[in-house]
């Protein structure tokens, strides 16, 4: 029979090992293992429950979840735990991973969340695991991750992304310079996508493999008038733009503000029910074609001495009676404009600068109705084409000889079309025609006619504008009847495709300016508020 004083030191010894003692004399007991887990001498294995408890004994390093309730691994969720070195998730039917999930795990090592139904991760869902050598995510719903999720995470050693549809694009281009960077491994996994990715390693993708440049026009300036005209120009190193306001009666010049960085007005030009406002340059002097529905149409040049604009000569009102565009140009050397006319008595004319004044040097084909006229060279000839309201767009030729336009062919199968405007990629020309009701279209020049590339439905269109920044090219479709269709040329597929959106009420032009280093698309309405869009470049994998 043992001493008696042993048996009451034994007593101690089992009290203090199931007890301790709070500063303030209370006993706080030992953490037990909860309901639903089954612990072991450091490891702990928890099946079925509803949420990750928040008490485990203190010796426990290691930690199971399988088949759990719970939807979300909530920010927090082991801030008592902080022992564990190793914590594992499978077979769950969890969803998402919150921020800060894992905080207060100094010391995890390995985290397993494999087998599981996550499609989505916060960004800072591992904050705080400095000490993380092995981070498995396989076999779990992920098409992205986050941008630098694993950021501070320096002990990575291995990462397993396995058995998940990660689409490479370039929210994911991120993971792919860090791959390159770090000193942790990856095991090999595919691309479900997209289509330029698909079925290749990620493993072998590189930074450059991504084209993650877009752009968009985003709203810049909002102008309280309505315009019909826009023309951007050049004139003594500065840049200007030049609205029409027929309802105002006048050309309206804006020039850019470097202190307040907007437009604001410059000068204007009084008239009558104006339509158009055509800058014109020639040997340092500016003119500005000034085209009028009633009281004629008259020419100005800029005053430099006065700061002003003076009018220096009337255009002929039997030949230009109802002015509906103006195109100018230069031939070998002379300057030239011309001015499609929509009267049934008036005549498309082109006018040429003889270093004095404009004088009348052809009258193209009467009686047309003509809507618009677009000034281009065609394997690097002169050429004019008309479009008109009465027949199909047709195309004159420069002849050198005459130094006068022949017609030379039409545009097939292209009735009603308002307006056509050209533009170039890669050495290959195209044209933009409009037609208010029906399919506006691009057409391509062959060699020997214009070919159709490309259709849009319109509904309600005046203008169908193409639009070159940089290396970007768009075709911009306004429509009074609903939101103007911003399209972008796609090199890789040859056309163009959709882009954006804007709202801009019953759009007549638009014209781009480029100043410090901006580019702005000035947008006219003819029933709203003229607006002006700023060109944005956006990195798609920020």
């Amino acid at each position: 029979m043992g001493h008696p004083g042993w048996r009451g030191r034994t007593l101690v010894l089992w009290v203090a090992a199931v007890c301790l003692v709070s500063a303030d004399g209370r006993r706080v007991r030992q953490p037990r293992c909860p309901p639903g887990c089954t612990c072991t001498k450091d490891n702990a294995l928890c099946e079925n429950v509803r949420s990750v408890p928040h008490s485990f004994p203190s010796d426990v390093v290691s930690l199971s979840f399988v088949k759990t309730g719970f939807n979300e691994i909530i920010g927090g969720s082991f801030v008592h735990t902080p022992a564990l070195q190793l914590l594992l998730f499978t077979a769950n039917s969890f969803d998402l991973i919150d921020e800060d999930a894992f905080l207060g795990l100094p010391h995890l090592e390995y985290l397993f969340i494999e087998n599981n139904k996550i499609a989505s991760i916060s960004p800072f869902a591992f904050r705080g695991l400095k000490a993380l050598i092995h981070l498995s995510l396989a076999y779990n719903n992920l098409e992205t991750l986050p941008k630098d999720v694993f950021s501070g995470m320096d002990a990575l050693t291995k990462v397993d992304l396995r058995g998940n549809n990660l689409v490479c694009d370039c929210k994911l281009k991120w993971l792919v310079e860090w791959m390159h960077s770090t000193n942790a491994t990856l095991d090999q996994i595919h691309c479900s996508g997209p289509p330029s990715h698909q079925g290749r390693k990620i493993n072998d993708l590189l930074p450059h493999s991504f084209d993650c440049i877009t752009a968009e026009f985003a709203s810049y300036q909002s102008l309280k008038f309505e315009s019909i005209s826009v023309e951007a120009f050049t004139f003594g190193m500065d840049q200007f733009v030049v609205f029409a306001q027929p309802f105002a009666g006048t050309c309206n010049f804006l020039e850019w503000d470097h202190v307040e960085m907007t437009f604001r007005t410059y000068d204007t030009i009084e008239s009558t029910s104006t339509v158009v406002c055509k800058p014109m340059v020639i040997n340092s002097h500016l003119f500005v074609i000034v085209a009028q529905l009633f009281g004629g149409s008259h020419i100005y040049k800029r005053d430099t001495s006065a700061n002003k604009f003076i009018k220096i000569q009337d255009i002929d009102i039997l030949k230009i009676r109802k002015p509906n565009d103006i195109e100018t140009f230069m031939v070998d050397g002379e300057s030239f404009f011309v001015i499609a006319d929509s009267s049934k008595a008036g005549s498309t004319t082109v006018y040429k600068w003889n270093g004095n004044g404009f004088y009348s040097h052809q009258s193209l084909h009467p009686w047309y109705r003509d809507t618009d006229v677009e000034y281009l060279e065609i394997s690097n000839k002169p050429h004019l084409i008309l479009s008109s309201s009465s027949q199909r767009p047709v195309v004159y030729q420069w002849n050198r000889l005459q130094k006068q336009f022949d017609r030379r062919t039409d545009v097939p199968d292209m009735e009603d079309v308002l307006s056509v405007k050209h533009f170039r990629v890669k050495g290959d020309l195209f044209i933009c025609l409009t037609r208010f009701i029906g399919d506006s279209k691009v057409m391509r020049w062959d060699g020997a006619m214009f070919k159709e590339a490309q259709t849009f439905p319109s509904r309600g269109s005046m203008v169908f504008q193409p639009v070159s920044i940089g290396n970007w090219q768009y075709a911009i479709l306004g429509s009074d009847y609903s939101l103007t269709q911003v399209y972008q040329w796609d090199s890789k597929r040859g056309q163009f495709v959709p882009s954006q959106e804007l709202n801009i009420q019953a759009p007549r032009a638009f014209s781009r300016v480029s100043i410090d280093d901006r580019e702005f698309l000035l947008a006219s309405s003819f029933k709203g508020k003229t607006q002006i869009y700023e060109h944005l470049m956006i990195d798609l994998s920020i």
